[in-house]
């Protein structure tokens, strides 16, 4: 998902969630582990099929998600 290899979004999984490759991870679940003081390792212990990689790229995915700058293309309505 837009250079991002282990995020993925289906619209009839997770109700189009962006989640952790094709699993039941979603997101929005580890950057709320992150941001209520859980280690990386802490959260590989609980969810033992996730990668160090997996969190970063959910890290990365998320800085990228809060920037500033909204692409709106040519002819779309605001």
């Amino acid at each position: 998902m837009f250079g991002f290899d282990r995020i993925t979004s289906d619209p009839n999984f997770l109700g189009g969630r962006a989640c952790i490759r094709g699993m039941r991870i979603s997101v929005s679940l580890i950057v709320n582990l992150v941001a209520n003081g859980m280690t990386v390792q802490e959260i590989m212990d609980q969810y033992p099929d996730l990668e160090p990689e997996d969190i970063q790229d959910v890290l990365r995915y998320t800085a990228r998600a809060a920037e500033d700058t909204i692409y709106i293309p040519a002819g779309v309505p605001v």
